[in-house]
């Protein structure tokens, strides 16, 4: 049974991971007959957002905890990961990833990555092992990787920052995917785009499926 690592940046689209991403994600690996194991950093939140109004409150709370919630609690520290463990790599989208995995929502192409989180993706990619990326994860993976062809739907400024890093973007709709065979990575835009939870299944079965493709290359 294939086993993929997915990792989370927290729990709510505007400080954390997007739930239906993460959730659709988990499903599709699941009903395609595959396995897999929840990570997140151990770290505090960039800031929390009051989901409800969309401003920030004086909360503080913990990437990893917030995102147990999501895991139902079954959930890995990022840095007790073993790339040897599994066959692939997905990260859902959600601005915790610009805000907690990395500051991209904050520094733009200057961004800074958590250590835990570059040594996870450069563990699979050093080991030539596919890695999935939605929504506005892709940059993530851009700004470690560099020379990537990835695809965060159709923004042209966070084009131009992928281009920064030395990365290619392509454009893309909700729920296409683009593969980048040479480096082994999958990037869908998901709710990047106005697009409807459906859409998001099907860009999230499409990446799921084209990751297991690529491990029997």
């Amino acid at each position: 049974m294939k086993k993929i690592a997915v990792v989370l940046a927290g729990c709510g689209v505007f400080d954390g991971a997007e739930i239906h991403e993460a959730t659709l994600s988990l499903l599709a690996i699941d009903r395609a007959g595959a396995s897999y194991e929840i990570f997140a950093p151990d770290i505090e939140q960039a800031h929390v957002v009051n989901h409800l109004t969309g401003k920030p409150t004086e909360e503080r709370r913990n990437v990893l905890v917030e995102s147990a919630r999501i895991a139902r609690g079954k959930i890995n520290n990022l840095v007790d990961f073993d790339s040897k463990k599994f066959d692939a790599l997905l990260f859902p989208g959600g601005f915790g990833v610009a805000k907690n995995l990395c500051d991209y929502a904050f520094k733009g192409p200057d961004m800074s990555v958590n250590a835990d989180v570059r040594n996870c993706v450069m563990a699979m990619y050093s080991a030539k092992k596919p890695i999935g990326a939605l929504c506005i994860s892709p940059v993530l993976i851009a700004g470690i990787i560099g020379a990537a062809e990835v695809t965060i739907g159709n923004d042209t400024a966070t084009a131009d920052h992928i281009a920064a890093f030395g990365g290619q973007h392509i454009e893309a709709s909700g729920s296409e995917i683009v593969i980048d065979r040479q480096n082994k990575i999958v990037t869908s835009p998901c709710y990047m785009l106005d697009a409807n939870i459906s859409t998001v299944y099907d860009g999230a079965r499409k990446v799921v499926e084209a990751l297991f493709q690529l491990v029997e290359e």
